[in-house]
């Protein structure tokens, strides 16, 4: 499954982060504002002299004319656009071609279940799911890591997770890795020990826990397969 870019990008060098949605280009000899997609720091990503490549948008409401959607690390081109991991699982979800969910599924995004709104809500006859997808950019020595900054609503989406296992549910969180050099997803328990916790407990609870890659390319990102999913036991995390 693809999400081809709808114009043609355009190349430049990133020169700061303006604040959590904006970022600073140097492009064509000129600076111009583009809305960064994505709130995660994305420190390794976004530094001073990175290539970047920015989609121009229209519309009277935007602040800027540019949507920076790929950065380059180290040779790899990496998505930073952290709305397209739901576009990509919500399109293989109606073409039944996610793997392990398969077809038939009814597919509902944005519903409310307990005290938080989970991403999708996928029903099929007497069976229910609910799902919640993340974004990952950060991969370290072929490993990729969630999430790069402490996130307490990612957090709580897990614990809602579990809570939906409890009520009898089918229950599942999909990282989404937006680059192709990653070989195995682990929750980043040096940035947010909380979360690896909570992942970890929700695994054990029955939450189902799964990673894919992506194929990143100037014309669009594509969902590629799974990676396998490392995450140590509750007793490593909590002792540490």
């Amino acid at each position: 499954m693809q999400v081809t870019f709808a114009r043609e990008l355009r190349e430049g060098l990133f020169l700061k982060r303006v604040n959590r949605f904006m970022g600073r280009v140097e492009i064509d000899g000129g600076e111009v504002l583009a809305h960064v997609p994505s709130s995660g720091r994305m420190q390794e990503l976004l530094y001073p002299g990175a290539k970047v490549f920015l989609l121009p948008q229209d519309g009277a409401r935007r602040k800027t004319f540019f949507d920076l959607v790929l950065t380059v690390k180290n040779g790899v081109l990496v998505s930073v656009d952290s709305r397209l991991p739901n576009l990509l699982v919500y399109r293989s979800l109606q073409r039944g071609i996610l793997a392990p969910f398969g077809s038939g599924w009814r597919v509902k995004r944005e519903v409310n279940y307990g005290a938080s709104r989970m991403d999708f809500r996928l029903q099929r006859g007497a069976d229910t799911c609910f799902m919640e997808v993340k974004s990952v950019t950060l991969v370290l020595g072929g490993r990729a890591y969630f999430p790069d900054a402490p996130t307490i609503r990612g957090t709580r989406h897990l614990m809602e997770l579990v809570a939906a296992r409890q009520d009898g549910y089918r229950a599942a969180a999909l990282f989404i890795v937006q680059r192709g050099d990653a070989h195995i997803f682990s929750p980043n328990s040096k940035t947010d020990g909380d979360f690896a916790l909570a992942l970890a407990r929700a695994a054990e609870a029955g939450v189902e826990v799964y990673a894919y890659d992506c194929r990143v390319t100037l014309e669009g990102v594509t969902l590629h397969g799974g990676i396998p999913v490392e995450i140590p036991s509750v007793g490593c995390i909590s002792g540490n």
